[in-house]
């Protein structure tokens, strides 16, 4: 609901200012950040600043300092100035008057009020506005508790802000019941102050000086003071059940011992060291040997060896490995769970493609994701019953996880469930993202990249409930052939892992369908399709999905399956694009075909290059593609036709139409046009390394798209296709496997 006052606000900046600061104010009546941005602007501007920015930054900072230390009743350079004060409580939730320029007796009860919400009334006496509190006004931070903020968490920020914001560089922090990014920092600066750090020394980075200071402020049962009430600050706000007291008292030494037995520290009862790091900042102590450990380095004899001999029983190593050129040893190596078990170690599978950014995340890639793992953890021999750690490696702010995390999670966790739910979903990523993921349900533990302590998703959260690894810090171990690069993991014993696996399946030729898959296989294959939005009757489509299904995959598999040897292709590579293109036949499709058909036959002329056949193909990149493979010696028996005469054209395109071998041969043509950069054709794109059983997710998406075209809708639905593919590898797997 919009807001009068708010309204009249945006109306004053923009009518005052609007022509001078570069920017108008959207009139809505609603608070937000371009309304903040206006009057911070409209503030520098009655500073005399004339390169405006949206930043109340240093410069704003000193600008005010120097002119105007205080501001209220006695000290108001103009009407301007105070109007902004009063616009600003508005958008803050408090009463500005009328906006008319007056520092009345409603204004100057607005910002005592402002001053005690925020804490700092004993500071900061009186009704003035000093610089850091106009500072506070101009940003969007709540100094209430809100969307069921914490009183606890509320007073430690409100003790925090009374106690050091006359300190240089510590600034009004919210007082909303949440953590944050702000507050955490806000404890380092506190920690680093009591240590005696002086202004422009003490920076709010856990570094050497303060680690060492924190080395000789242990408290304990009896101590009292400073350094007890921010431990007890650090207990509240990493969300432990804890009061915020100054003594050490016995409920404080239970508290602490039971937040040292789920963070896995030694249960001492005391704020020592390894305590204080692991409140202050995500890592905690990086002196710490964990349990586990994960990396992209084979584990050889003689590293396993090194491993066990750091204490480590838990190995976390990668399924796939989605580069051709780096990391060679990232996936799990022939033969090296063997090697794992042997030297009795367990391993956790994990699986990432590139996952670098919220646009990799979705419902499809997820389902994608979810089934391609399963393949690859039974390709190497990984049991039922394993947990994957699906991996979401960047700084994935809350809108992030909200638009784009979550559905894929969504997707791996449908997949799994349709695969028979024979492996469980494990999340790897920062604190938000992994406990966002498992209270939507759609996880069992969680892997904390905590090692990246400045992302937004770990700093200021706390560890999350379902914790099984929390990885601190990359070191080398060993030395000689035993030297390797790990990270290393503290292990809580939710998850460990695997310590004796299945025969891995062989890389080898794709064989006939087995019989007793392919009931299953149709059915999971019309899952997927309905999961993405195509629905088991065909919709506005031509074919139901049997109707698609019984041609491209077991009515001539045998062909497929010879195409496939004689490619040296996946079947599923075939299958995919005949079936996908299948279920992508619409009724006029059908007529332009018909109508292509009754011209050449009155009037010898080929009209138009209608996509044709099950496999929707074009005269055009039917004569390109036989053309080349018959040149390079991949297929025989057909003629060199000219793209340019219409009988060349429509013998092909007639052919298509009518033979659905053909049709499904021609796919395989294609294909290895494709890969070899389409010479001649309108895809640009290099070619690719030959045909091999093993391509990487990359490779097979490229193949796919390839097929289609070198534009959009081609790159968005190869990635739909992809996750296709992964169902109908699935079953041919199973078939080559038997």
């Amino acid at each position: 609901m919009a807001d009068e006052m708010v309204l009249r606000a945006q109306k004053f900046v923009n009518s005052t200012y609007g022509s001078i600061i570069g920017m108008t104010v959207e009139e809505d009546g609603h608070t937000g950040w371009p309304t903040m941005y206006g009057l911070t602007r409209a503030l520098q501007y009655e500073l005399g600043i004339t390169s405006f920015s949206n930043s109340f930054g240093p410069a704003t900072l000193s600008a005010l300092t120097a002119k105007y230390p205080r501001l209220g009743s006695g000290v108001m350079p103009s009407a301007n100035m105070c109007r902004i004060i009063q616009s600003a409580l508005y958008c803050k939730g408090y009463d500005g008057g009328e906006i008319d320029g007056t520092y009345n007796a409603r204004v100057q009860a607005a910002v005592a009020k402002l001053k005690t919400d925020i804490g700092v009334m004993d500071l900061m006496p009186g009704s003035d506005v000093v610089p850091k509190l106009f500072r506070a006004l101009l940003n969007m931070d709540a100094y209430v508790t809100v969307n069921s903020g914490s009183d606890a968490i509320r007073g430690v920020q409100r003790w925090l802000n009374g106690r050091y914001l006359n300190r240089q560089d510590f600034f009004v922090i919210p007082c909303d019941g949440h953590n944050s990014r702000d507050v955490a920092r806000s404890m380092l600066y506190a920690v680093q102050y009591e240590l005696g750090m002086a202004d422009g020394v003490a920076n709010g980075f856990f570094g050497p000086g303060t680690q060492s200071g924190l080395k000789s402020h242990t408290v304990a049962a009896g101590s009292s003071g400073a350094w007890v009430s921010l431990f007890s600050a650090a207990m509240i706000l990493n969300q432990r059940p804890a009061s915020f007291t100054d003594t050490f008292d016995d409920g404080l030494v239970d508290a602490v011992q039971r937040f040292q037995s789920f963070a896995a520290l030694q249960i001492t009862g005391k704020g020592d060291f390894p305590t204080w790091a692991s409140l202050l900042v995500s890592y905690g102590d990086q002196s710490r040997k964990g349990a586990a450990c994960d990396g992209v380095t084979r584990i050889t004899p003689a590293r396993a060896a090194t491993l066990k001999a750091e204490g480590i029983a838990y190995v976390g190593r990668y399924l796939t490995n989605p580069s051709t050129t780096s990391l060679p040893e990232k996936a799990i190596q022939p033969g090296e769970l063997q090697t794992i078990a042997d030297a009795g170690l367990r391993c956790f599978p994990i699986y990432q493609t590139y996952a670098r950014d919220a646009s990799s995340f979705s419902y499809l890639a997820g389902r994608t994701a979810g089934q391609a793992a399963v393949n690859a953890a039974l390709d190497h021999g990984f049991k039922p019953g394993t947990r994957i750690f699906f991996a979401v490696d960047f700084d994935a702010m809350d809108s992030d996880i909200t638009a784009s995390v979550l559905p894929h999670f969504k997707g791996i966790q449908d997949a799994l469930s349709d695969d028979g739910s024979r492996f469980q979903v494990g999340v790897y990523g920062p604190r938000n993202v992994c406990a966002r993921v498992a209270k939507a349900g759609h996880s069992t533990a969680s892997f904390v990249s905590d090692m990246s302590s400045g992302f937004s998703g770990n700093y200021g959260y706390s560890l999350p409930d379902d914790w099984a690894y929390d990885q601190i810090v990359t070191r080398t171990v060993g030395s000689g052939d035993g030297a390797i690069n790990i990270d290393n993991n503290i292990a809580s014993g939710r998850d460990t892992g695997q310590g004796s696996f299945d025969p891995p399946r062989p890389m080898k030729a794709d064989a006939r369908l087995d019989p007793s898959v392919v009931e299953a296989m149709k059915t999971d294959v019309g899952k997927y399709m309905e999961s993405i939005g195509y629905p088991i009757d065909g919709g506005d489509r031509v074919y139901q999905h049997w109707k698609c299904f019984q041609p491209t995959v077991v009515d001539h598999d045998e062909l497929i399956t010879r195409l496939s040897n004689q490619y040296n292709l996946r079947k599923s590579l075939l299958q995919t694009s005949a079936y996908w293109e299948m279920r992508h036949i619409r009724l006029d499709d059908e007529v332009a075909g018909e109508a292509v058909i009754a011209a050449y036959k009155t009037t010898g002329k080929f009209i138009h290059d209608q996509s044709t056949g099950i496999a929707k193909q074009r005269a055009e990149t039917l004569v390109g593609a036989w053309n080349y493979c018959l040149t390079k010696g991949y297929v025989t028996g057909r003629p060199i036709l000219d793209v340019t005469k219409d009988d060349d054209k429509y013998s092909i395109w007639k052919l298509a139409h009518d033979d659905e071998e053909f049709d499904l041969t021609s796919v395989a043509v294609v294909h290895m046009w494709d890969i070899d950069g389409k010479p001649g054709g309108d895809d640009k794109s290099p070619a690719m390394r030959s045909p091999r059983l093993d391509y990487t997710d990359s490779e097979i998406y490229d193949v796919l798209r390839r097929y289609q075209g070198p534009a959009e809708p081609a790159f968005s639905e190869a990635k739909k296709r992809l996750g296709l593919y992964y169902v109908m590898e699935k079953y041919n797997s199973i078939s080559r496997n038997v």
